[in-house]
């Protein structure tokens, strides 16, 4: 991958003196959603899918961006003078952002640079391929720039910042810390009110962790993301007339059942029990996988899903086929969408016996059924994102 990103590099700058090389995980969460921006616990984990760069400062204040994946859009031209997001920007306004947000946090770069970029996480899959090069640029800015003193957590919330503030999805911390702080072989159990955090093994034996690409592409800027962000704060600020609380995560199921008449709205309910509920399955699925029960961390991955579906509405059919094809396969210790929602993908654990026929039967069925092909991905968890010497 070195070699065609260095290429590519040298044709579109002349020679690649100088340029240096890192990676950027895709991150998967395996429970734990939509609880992020609710003060709950998630449970993600970095991929060895993900996003390479190749990076070069320049002499002048001009930065250029290019990416192999998308090409028809050319080099990008922005300069440091001018750090507006700009529609003919397209899919370079994310790591513009990440530079914006360094200037407002007090790193401010004295000159521009070059940057190439290739993923292999399929756009708009929910796999945080945003998040990825968010982390990517932050990583590159901190070691092209010697902003030394920043930590891995510093470049996770400058990439959310970016992103909230810049690019206009109002996305809570996981994704970008996820990608930050990965560990080969490990999830993160992350309390997101706090970032206390601590990694937790996953040690399948066998079994092994499938994504399934529904190919149905979501875009969380434009989608019901930001209304359900906005619905949550809602019954939170409801709840607080009643009782002393920061957050829906502060909540146990109990705590939320007897007080939960405080919210009127009938939708901010259902949005809220998600949350609450949620945030209890990620801390019991953890307390399972710890205690090596995978058949219970995977029925909390499946009802999990369920209120995905039904109180916080943010699946849709192709996704919910999927996962409904996915529970009727003997083998499947767990089932559920992942990521912001509305498209994107599913991720199982599947016992290693029944992976073929999990990716034959479901594959078939769900063309029959849809029209077009779905995408399966047996993943490996890797490490953070990190320059690549």
């Amino acid at each position: 991958m070195k070699k065609k990103l260095f290429d590519k590099f040298a044709e579109l700058f002349g020679n690649t003196d100088g340029t240096r090389f890192y990676f950027s995980p895709g991150r998967v969460n395996l429970i734990g959603e939509h609880t992020d921006y609710n003060g709950g616990h998630v449970f993600p984990c970095a991929l060895t899918l993900g996003t390479y760069g190749a990076a070069r400062m320049r002499e002048d204040r001009l930065i250029h961006f290019y990416s192999m994946n998308l090409n028809s859009f050319g080099v990008v031209e922005a300069s440091l003078d001018d750090l507006t997001n700009k529609k003919e920007y397209n899919w370079a306004n994310y790591p513009l952002g990440v530079v914006w947000a360094f200037c407002e946090k007090g790193f401010v770069p004295d000159k521009g640079f070059d940057m190439v970029i290739w993923g292999n996480i399929p756009n708009g899959s929910g796999l945080s391929s945003s998040a990825s090069l968010e982390v990517l640029t932050g990583v590159i800015l901190r070691d092209l720039y010697g902003f030394d003193s920043l930590t891995m957590t510093d470049l996770a919330l400058i990439g959310q910042f970016s992103e909230n503030n810049f690019n206009g999805c109002n996305c809570g911390i996981m994704d970008q810390f996820a990608v930050a702080m990965g560990k080969k072989d490990n999830a993160i159990f992350l309390d997101t009110s706090t970032l206390n955090y601590e990694y937790a093994p996953i040690d399948l034996e066998d079994a092994k962790i499938i994504i399934t690409n529904s190919k149905v592409k979501h875009s969380l800027v434009d989608s019901a993301y930001n209304d359900r962000r906005r619905e949550c704060a809602e019954a939170l600020e409801a709840m607080q007339k009643g009782m002393e609380i920061d957050s829906l995560g502060n909540l146990t199921p109990e705590e939320f059942e007897s007080h939960k008449s405080l919210i009127q709205d009938p939708i901010c309910l259902k949005r809220a029990k998600h949350a609450v509920y949620e945030n209890q399955r990620t801390i019991d699925a953890v307390a399972a996988l710890k205690a090596g029960d995978l058949t219970r961390f995977g029925e909390l991955m499946n009802m999990s899903h369920v209120s995905l579906r039904d109180d916080y509405e943010v699946s849709c059919e192709e996704i919910d086929i999927l996962v409904d094809l996915a529970w009727k396969i003997p083998g499947v210790i767990g089932s559920r969408i992942t990521g912001g929602g509305f498209g994107g993908c599913t991720v199982s654990i599947v016992k290693n016996d029944a992976v073929d026929t999990f990716i034959e039967s479901i594959g078939k069925a769900y063309k029959e059924r849809v029209g077009h092909d779905a995408e399966f991905y047996t993943v490996d968890i890797g490490d953070g994102a990190s320059r690549i010497d």
